[in-house]
């Protein structure tokens, strides 16, 4: 099965260009998608799970037009959005069992067996009976992957799924995650560089509405060997080095900002070569922040 996208765009009536002519093939296995908040990742997310049409382009899971049969693709569509509601009280057996009900599996017997099976799936069967709203963050999204696999689903789309999830839950998330996708196509759409180095064979960056980056995690960042460097500076400092050097980011580090600047060869005094990471790759993809010499 294959995720096929070609010239997709899309502006909305504010006059913003979501999607900019965007072409992409996804296929079986975990792929992520980077990029900073408003870079069109949740467009193209909630354009290929049929909440939104685009203006041109096409869209295709194996044989499915998505764009021209959206009922199609939603009977093999599993999709947890970036903020999952849920009823007031409903505990998580009724959730999986009524959204099962919408999904076209009338039998009880089926229906139940089937809930059982994703509650033990996500590790929350002992909290059947428990209301989904009091559920902490990790399990809130761990019951919305479990509803997402409702159906045998071919395509899951799972958006922003670990922001404000503590390290031991988004641990949790992980692993079930990378099980879900050892036989479906997972998108994981995030602006969260170490879910997408840790999750990810494959991957792309995404900013203004336009895709600057793919392939696999280890290869792009093997672009930027031996060319990443770091220098711990003042802070009245960092405007200037900004100005003379291509800085790709920085981070306080004991009070003071640690920069790595994008150089083939070593860019001045105190300057150390690091091991580039996917965060550097981001950074200098996107350009944020640096400006050239």
């Amino acid at each position: 099965m294959k995720l096929t996208i070609q010239n997709l765009s899309k502006t909305y009536t504010n006059g913003v260009k979501a999607l900019n002519n965007l072409s992409l093939e996804i296929e079986t296995g975990m792929f992520g998608l980077l990029g900073p908040n408003g870079a069109g990742k949740s467009s193209l997310m909630r354009t290929l799970a049929t909440l939104q049409e685009a203006d041109s382009g096409t869209a295709y899971l194996g044989e499915i037009d998505i764009l021209k049969n959206p009922i199609e693709l939603r009977k093999v569509l599993g999709y947890l959005p970036q903020e999952f509601g849920v009823y007031p009280k409903i505990t998580a057996k009724q959730l999986l069992d009524h959204l099962a009900i919408l999904k076209g599996i009338s039998q009880r017997k089926e229906r139940k067996e089937l809930v059982n099976y994703l509650l033990q799936k996500v590790n929350l069967y002992e909290k059947r009976n428990k209301a989904v709203k009091s559920f902490s963050g990790g399990m809130k999204q761990r019951i919305g992957i479990a509803q997402a696999l409702i159906g045998n689903p071919k395509l899951i789309i799972v958006d922003e799924p670990t922001a404000g999830l503590d390290p031991g839950e988004r641990n949790r998330f992980h692993n079930l995650l990378a099980d879900v996708a050892e036989n479906v196509i997972v998108i994981l759409s995030t602006h969260i560089v170490e879910d997408v180095r840790e999750l990810c064979q494959h991957m792309a960056i995404m900013n203004h509405g336009q895709l600057i980056c793919k392939g696999k995690p280890q290869h792009v960042i093997e672009e930027l060997h031996n060319k990443v460097w770091q220098k711990m500076i003042q802070r009245n400092e960092l405007e200037s080095y900004a100005n003379n050097y291509k800085v790709i980011s920085n981070k306080m580090v004991g009070g003071k900002p640690l920069i790595h600047v994008l150089s083939d060869e070593k860019p001045g005094e105190d300057f150390k070569q690091v091991q580039p990471t996917l965060e550097d790759v981001f950074f200098s993809k996107i350009n944020t922040i640096h400006q050239s010499n």
